[in-house]
């Protein structure tokens, strides 16, 4: 016997695992819980199995819940592409982008106009973050499309667009005041590629060190900087123009270069696909040098 699977109920399950939980889930899709809780119960009995398993207070997947998750953002989405196709959609689709701070001026804004050209109907969904989670989030399904920095030595993940050098920098007036020889930093927090190639350079060259600022946000690098608080590492890309390189300054160890990817889910509808290969193209046009 062929299975129908119920539209509806498969966006509920996206947006509970989504929004880690079926009770905000129901309040953005309009519904009940026990609304919901009937749908899931319904797409248990279709496909035999236990999909969901009480964690807490909230409901977690199965491994048979997980791939269910899987096809569903599939069917989901190949189901909102045709229907908006055929002009049938009274929602839009959406694909959902994922990249670092450090491309927010340039990348970003070349990528949403090409693509609003290509797709005017379709909603972008942005998220920053760390490199670690947009990994993450492509893996699971949770993001369409990213890049992300990784350390050279990394294999089977995403696509290679270039390697970029890593460079430190501080503020252009910057005066080293410290009353010891402790190289002061200003670093993202943990876990961070630019984080533990700094350190772990550092203590190659025997160099001391402290931890003078910790932030998560690229901001927050550029105002520490400017405040004199100490030196960052970072790609030259997105520098700020009273931002300087000072590698040759201070006898700092040389750094290793990073590699710059490009990551897609399973996702493979015509939308998702011609967002890669715009955020491909500006990557590389506005990223790595000639």
């Amino acid at each position: 016997m062929n299975i129908a699977f119920d539209i509806d109920a498969l966006r509920a399950v996206v947006s509970g695992i989504d929004l880690h939980s079926f009770a905000r889930a129901a309040e953005q899709l309009g519904r009940s819980q026990s609304a919901i809780s009937m749908q899931l119960k319904k797409l248990e009995q279709q496909t035999g199995t236990q999909l969901f398993v009480r964690k807490g207070r909230n409901l977690v997947p199965t491994e048979a819940g997980e791939v269910l998750v899987a096809y569903a953002r599939r069917i989901i989405a190949l189901n909102d592409e045709a229907a908006l196709t055929l002009g049938a959609t009274a929602t839009s689709t959406t694909v959902r982008l994922g990249l670092p701070q450090d491309f927010f001026e340039d990348v970003m804004p070349a990528t949403l106009s090409e693509y609003s050209h290509k797709h005017p109907g379709v909603h972008v969904e942005v998220q920053a973050g760390p490199n670690h989670v947009l990994a993450e989030e492509v893996r699971a399904g949770r993001l369409d499309v990213a890049i992300a920095f990784f350390s050279t030595n990394t294999r089977n993940e995403g696509e290679l667009i270039g390697e970029l050098p890593m460079r430190w920098m501080a503020h252009e007036d910057f005066i080293n005041n410290a009353t010891d020889s402790r190289i002061p930093l200003v670093l993202f927090d943990h876990p961070c590629i630019f984080r533990q190639s700094v350190l772990a350079a550092l203590d190659q060259a025997n160099k001391r060190w402290r931890v003078a600022v910790t932030t998560p946000s690229l901001p927050g690098i550029w105002a520490a900087l400017r405040s004199n608080l100490g030196f960052a590492v970072r790609t030259e890309h997105g520098m700020p123009s009273d931002i300087k390189c000072i590698d040759s300054q201070l006898e700092l160890p040389k750094l290793p270069p990073i590699t710059l990817k490009i990551l897609r889910s399973s996702n493979t509808t015509p939308a998702v696909h011609d967002l890669y290969e715009i955020l491909q193209r500006e990557t590389i046009k506005r990223v790595i040098p000639d």
